[in-house]
C-alpha cells in the first residue's frame, strides 16, 4: 500500500531538535523520505517562529538538509536563516511542517509567555495563509524535567494546549500523545539521546503519514 506521503514535497522548519546529526533532521527526515516524500529541513536553534520570515541570526546556530544530502551547520554570525519566501521558492512544497515549541515556552519564566507565543505563531501562520500553503505544526514533547533549561511536564502540557488553539490554519500534532512523560531519554532535559530521537522521529513520521489533511493534498 502506498504511503500517504508519497509524492509530497515537504518543507520542515524546526528548532534545535533538528540541529545536528542523529536529531530529527536525520531520524524524521529519513523516515519521511523512505515513505516517498521529498524533504527540505531548515533548523534555527534558540529562536522563535518569526525567525524564518527574514534573514536573521539564530542564537545558537542553524542547520539545513535537503533530501538525502549532508547536514550543513553554521554558528555565530554566519548562522542566518533563509527567509520563508526563498525557502518556498526553492523547495516548492505541498505542505510546510513547523516544529517550534520548546524555545518559545519560556521554561525559565514563572509563567508561560502567552502573548509572545501568540504573536510568534501568528507571524508565521499569517504568511503561510497568504501563500495558500497547507501546514502542520508539531508541538513540544515531554523531554525530562530539570536540567539547564528547567523544563517541566506542566509547562510542556500548558504550551501544547496553547499551541493547539492558535496554530490554525495549520493542523496541530500533539507530541505529548506520542510518549509518556520521561519515557524517551534526554541528556539535558530538553534534547534527546540518539535513541530518544530515533523513537521520536519514528512516531512523528507515523503520525504525519496518518493525517487526513496530508492525504487530501495528493488528491
Amino acid at each position: 500500500m502506498q504511503s500517504a506521503l508519497a509524492g509530497l514535497s515537504m518543507l520542515i522548519l524546526g528548532d534545535s531538535h533538528f540541529g545536528a546529526q542523529g536529531y530529527l533532521i536525520t531520524t524524521l527526515q529519513d523516515q519521511l523520505i523512505q515513505q516517498g516524500a521529498k524533504v527540505s529541513t531548515y533548523s534555527a536553534c534558540g529562536s522563535p517562529a518569526s525567525v524564518f520570515l527574514t534573514s536573521r541570526v539564530a542564537s545558537c546556530g542553524t542547520a539545513q538538509r535537503i533530501q538525502n544530502g549532508p547536514i550543513q551547520q553554521k554558528r555565530g554570525n554566519d548562522a542566518r536563516t533563509t527567509p520563508l519566501a526563498q525557502m518556498v521558492q526553492q523547495a516548492k512544497p505541498n505542505v510546510v511542517v513547523i516544529a517550534m515549541g520548546d524555545t518559545m515556552a519560556g521554561y525559565v519564566r514563572r509563567e508561560l509567555p502567552v502573548d509572545s507565543v501568540k504573536e510568534e505563531v501568528a507571524a508565521l501562520t499569517d504568511q503561510l495563509r497568504a501563500m495558500n500553503l497547507p501546514c502542520v505544526w508539531i508541538g513540544p514533547s515531554w523531554g525530562t524535567e530539570g536540567g539547564p533549561f528547567m523544563k517541566t511536564f506542566a509547562r510542556v502540557q500548558q504550551m501544547s494546549q496553547l499551541l493547539a488553539t492558535v496554530v490554525a490554519p495549520c493542523t496541530y500534532v500533539d507530541s505529548t500523545r506520542l510518549s509518556q512523560p520521561g519515557q524517551w531519554p534526554t541528556f539535558d532535559g530538553q534534547h534527546y539521546t540518539l535513541d530518544g530521537y530515533k523513537a521520536y522521529g519514528a512516531q512523528l513520521a507515523q503520525t504525519l503519514a496518518a493525517l487526513p489533511q496530508l492525504r487530501d493534498i495528493r488528491r
